[in-house]
């Protein structure tokens, strides 16, 4: 793994995660990721379907993209360890910095939608 895919995989907004199914079936979502050291991290809500596919299977593919998930890079493998809620409150802390006040916002979008305010981080570790 090198500094150069992480720094590509993580300077855009928005980074593609494919979570699996026990089928195999990958299920990929666009979601805000920050950097940090020699890892990724995302947060999601502790009950979203991606955290339940985790649980089963750790591993991942990980490809830069848009808004709407349109893969905009070639996409590498990785695995995710799923962060206790200290570790997870941090992680929070960090994405809500870098996208500020739309975060904030989405984040609440989101609290209100899914009737849940407990999130978890995510520590994604690219393979090389």
């Amino acid at each position: 793994r090198t500094v150069d895919e992480l720094e590509r995989l993580s300077k855009g907004k928005y980074l593609s995660l494919t979570t699996y199914r026990k089928t195999g079936e990958g299920v990929a979502t666009p979601v805000w990721v920050v950097r940090n050291g020699d890892h990724l991290y995302v947060t999601t809500q502790a009950d979203s379907g991606k955290v339940k596919r985790l649980r089963n299977n750790p591993q991942v593919s990980l490809a830069p993209c848009d808004a709407r998930g349109k893969l905009t890079g070639p996409a590498v493998s990785g695995t995710v360890n799923l962060l206790d809620p200290a570790a997870s409150k941090r992680v929070a802390d960090q994405v809500m910095k870098r996208y500020g006040f739309t975060g904030r916002l989405i984040g609440l979008a989101n609290r209100l939608r899914r009737g849940s305010s407990e999130s978890i981080g995510l520590e994604i570790t690219p393979e090389s």
